[in-house]
């Protein structure tokens, strides 16, 4: 059985924040110094959630430098331990996220800079720390290049050209991956606005599909009450995702039909409901009937659009969203395993890969856990299967030997997306009376 070319749609990067400064334009230097006092005053205050079986899995290792918390952090910034730990987990190519540490938050960009920007000072200094971030990513990728992708950080709400001018410098620096926006745009246009439209052309142009991440919500509403926390965790798929169908329904892939964008580590168990609802709407279904023009500018359906310019980094993909494959689009998963995050699957993702995937048929497991990936980014196939053959998985090592147990999901992928098909997996023979 040959081996699968694993990609992680999902992973991240990034020094320990005093490294930044020497990537830093020098005008910017002292307010950094200033932060990082900040930051460490606040981290001495700081107090690690989780129950007392993560404490002890995550820091309490006994040996100095051998807890997984430890092993990320360094895997973080240095590329070797960095592909050692890939490795182990049998990935051959990853897409690269800032913000490594997810627990102790003390890797941060400068100024707020990252996947979910909050500027703690001026628009030109948030510019400044994305710069500074995307100096130090377009170097470490250049450690085994084939295997990463890196995303470039803009800021595009604060100085629109200026971020421009930074995705055109990064992307000749060698960040090809793609472009990460604020999934949030409070106090600024929404992205129904056409100000933004020289951005995402400048996307296409260059290839690079624009990126939602996971971590935002609006954490000011929430007060101090016990479960807060609950949820925040519940709201940031939410607002994380929110963005996409903005952008979806009012017009932008019709205007700029070569654009893609992803939304990455917020699950993809909503898109069924998005785009059944969505596709109610533009095809004026009953309940939709009063409304004038629910369909707009848009001259394919929502589902439509979605299948050719998006897909979802599905980190640590679960079960029942595996279930719901065929109405999500089977070409439109994109599994991660989130390093070096606690809440993906290093280094365990073997066990968890053979635990979700051990009845999916073998061809729709290649796309999900690299297929899909290679095409979105540009990797390079021929590559990367020598690499697989060395330390990626096979069909056998995930479980999947009997192929009477892909029988079950036939009805399923008859059936497709229900509302288009007219036909739901419980419907054996289709009713014909519609």
């Amino acid at each position: 059985m040959s081996h699968y070319v694993i990609i992680s749609a999902d992973c991240h990067a990034g020094p320990d924040s005093p490294a930044y400064r020497e990537f830093l334009d020098p005008p910017y230097r002292a307010d950094f110094d200033d932060e990082l006092a900040e930051r460490e005053r606040l981290l001495e205050s700081t107090r690690f959630t989780g129950d007392d079986e993560f404490q002890e899995e995550w820091f309490g290792a006994e040996e100095e430098g051998t807890s997984l918390h430890e092993i990320g952090l360094r895997g973080g910034w240095d590329a070797a331990t960095r592909d050692k730990e890939l490795d182990n987990d049998g990935v051959c190519a990853e897409v690269v996220f800032p913000g490594p540490d997810a627990v102790t938050g003390t890797m941060g960009a400068p100024f707020g800079a990252g996947f979910n920007p909050v500027a703690t000072r001026s628009p030109g200094h948030l510019l400044a720390g994305a710069r500074a971030y995307n100096r130090w990513a377009a170097g470490m990728c250049t450690e085994s290049p084939q295997r990463r992708r890196g995303l470039i950080v803009a800021p595009i709400l604060g100085d629109l050209d200026g971020a421009i001018a930074e995705i055109r410098r990064a992307h000749d620096e060698g960040l090809i991956g793609g472009v990460i926006i604020p999934p949030q745009w409070t106090g600024h246009a929404s992205y129904t606005s056409h100000a933004y439209d020289p951005v995402w052309a400048v996307c296409e142009e260059l290839g690079l599909p624009v990126h939602c991440h996971s971590g935002p919500a609006p954490r000011e509403e929430y007060g101090e009450a016990r479960g807060w926390m609950s949820v925040y965790g519940y709201e940031t798929i939410f607002f994380t995702a929110r963005p996409l169908w903005f952008m979806l329904l009012t017009g932008v892939f019709e205007r700029f039909p070569r654009l893609k964008m992803a939304v990455t580590e917020a699950g993809c168990f909503w898109v069924t409901d998005m785009l059944w609802r969505m596709d109610m709407m533009a095809t004026r279904e009953h309940g939709m009937r009063k409304l004038v023009d629910p369909r707009g500018v848009l001259t394919m359906l929502p589902s439509e659009y979605f299948d050719r310019n998006c897909a979802i980094g599905a980190s640590n993909t679960r079960r029942r969203e595996l279930g719901r494959r065929y109405e999500i689009g089977v070409g439109n998963i994109m599994w991660g395993n989130d390093f070096p995050h606690p809440e993906g699957t290093w280094p365990y993702t073997r066990k968890f890969l053979k635990d979700r995937f051990w009845d999916v048929p073998v061809d729709e497991t290649e796309r999900i856990l690299g297929l899909n990936q290679a095409e979105f980014y540009g990797f390079d196939l021929g590559m990367l299967k020598s690499l697989a053959e060395r330390i990626g998985p096979t069909p056998e090592d995930l479980g999947q030997t009997d192929p009477a147990a892909f029988e079950k999901w036939e009805p399923y992928k008859q059936a497709g997306r229900p509302w288009l098909t007219d036909h739901e997996a419980w419907d054996v023979p289709p009713r014909r009376d519609r």
